[in-house]
């Protein structure tokens, strides 16, 4: 097992920038893939970011690329998601997941999943 917890998220302008954070514990963490989705309410999880256990390869969601990055610090057991120049429509509860598999971005291939972080991007 691998317990995720997710912080730092709030509440930002339109142009800001947040860092999130994804701690994990449990099993080893250092050769899992991980990834960021993020949900509103009626819509399905949406993929945003993803990396490789050793961090050599990340991908990106089109909406997101460029302005959003992804990293992890294994001697940390820890994932971030720094987020800048954020838009309304960024807005969602972010997510952190862990995967068995190589890098991936559908959800289906995620295993363990932390509670959420809100996000909230004022105009």
């Amino acid at each position: 097992q691998v317990q995720l917890v997710e912080s730092g998220g709030g509440l930002v302008q339109a142009g800001g920038s947040l860092r999130l954070s994804c701690a994990a514990s449990g099993r080893t963490f250092t050769r899992n893939s991980m990834g960021w989705f993020r949900q509103v309410p009626g819509k399905e999880r949406e993929f945003v970011a993803a990396i490789t256990w050793n961090g050599g390869d990340t991908a990106y969601a089109d909406s997101v690329k460029g302005r959003f990055i992804i990293s992890r610090d294994n001697a940390k057991n820890t994932v971030y998601l720094q987020l800048n120049s954020l838009k309304p429509e960024d807005t969602a509860v972010y997510y952190c997941a862990a995967s068995l598999l190589t890098i991936t971005t559908s959800s289906r291939e995620y295993t363990y999943w932390g509670q959420g972080t809100q996000v909230t991007v004022s105009s």
